[in-house]
C-alpha cells in the first residue's frame, strides 16, 4: 500500500501542475481573444468552446490531489461538539460515500465516453471544431483516481491516521484552546509577579506604589 501512495501522490502531483498550467495558458487565450474583440474586431475562433472544454478537464485534474491534500470542502460546525471517535466515524462514512460517488460518475461517464469516441464528437462549427471526447475520457479516468485517493484516505484512518495532528480536531478549536491556556499562563506569571515585586520592593526600602526614600 506504501508503494502505490507514494505513486498515487506522484500522479496527484503531476495532473495538479499540469492543470495549472492548462489554466495559466487559458487566462492568456481568454485576454487575447477579448483584446482582439475589442480593439481589432478579430476574435479568436473556438475560445468559448475550449474554454468550456478546458474548465471542466481542469476542474477533474485537480480533484485528486485536493482529495489527498484534505482540501475538499467540510462542514466543521459540529466538530467542536462532537466526541473524537464519531468524528472519525463520520470521516470514514464520508470517505466510503466518496469512493461511491465517484465510482458512479465514472460508470455513468463511461458510456457517452465511447459513443464520443466512436463519432468523434466534437464542439463548434465553422474554422475551429473541438474534440469533446479528450474531455470525457478525462472524467472517468479522474474519477476512477478520485475513488482510489478515497480509498487510500479509509485504509489511512483504519490504520490510524486521521485529519490534523490530534485526530479530527479542527485547527481552528486547537488555536482557541491555545490562546486562552497561553492567556490563562500570562495572567498567573502577573499575578505571582506583583507579590514579588512588592517583596523585593520592600528590601530595597520602595513602599509599594511609592518612591525611594
Amino acid at each position: 500500500m506504501g508503494i502505490i501512495d507514494h505513486w498515487l501522490g506522484k500522479i496527484s502531483r503531476s495532473l495538479h501542475m499540469l492543470a495549472a498550467v492548462w489554466l495559466f495558458s487559458l487566462a492568456f487565450l481568454i485576454l487575447a481573444d477579448v483584446v482582439g474583440r475589442g480593439m481589432f474586431n478579430a476574435p479568436i475562433q473556438g475560445t468559448a468552446e475550449l474554454v468550456a472544454n478546458s474548465l471542466v478537464a481542469i476542474a477533474f485534474l485537480q480533484l485528486s490531489h485536493s482529495i489527498r491534500m484534505r482540501g475538499m470542502l467540510r462542514a466543521e460546525f459540529l466538530d467542536a461538539y462532537l466526541p473524537l471517535w464519531l468524528m472519525r466515524g463520520f470521516s470514514m462514512l464520508g470517505y466510503l460515500v466518496a469512493v461511491a460517488l465517484f465510482l458512479t460518475i465514472a460508470y455513468a461517464s463511461w458510456e457517452p465516453m465511447m459513443r464520443a469516441w466512436e463519432i468523434k464528437e466534437y464542439q463548434g462549427d465553422g474554422a475551429l471544431r473541438v474534440p469533446t471526447y479528450p474531455v470525457r475520457m478525462i472524467i472517468v479516468a479522474m474519477s476512477l483516481l478520485s475513488a482510489l485517493s478515497y480509498v487510500g484516505l479509509f485504509m489511512r484512518g483504519l490504520a490510524g491516521e486521521h485529519e490534523g495532528a490530534m485526530g479530527d480536531v479542527p485547527s481552528r478549536v486547537l488555536e482557541v484552546a491555545g490562546t486562552a491556556a497561553g492567556g490563562a499562563a500570562l495572567k498567573g506569571a502577573g499575578a505571582e509577579a506583583g507579590p514579588a515585586a512588592s517583596a523585593h520592593g520592600a528590601q530595597a526600602g520602595v513602599p509599594a506604589g511609592g518612591t525611594p526614600k
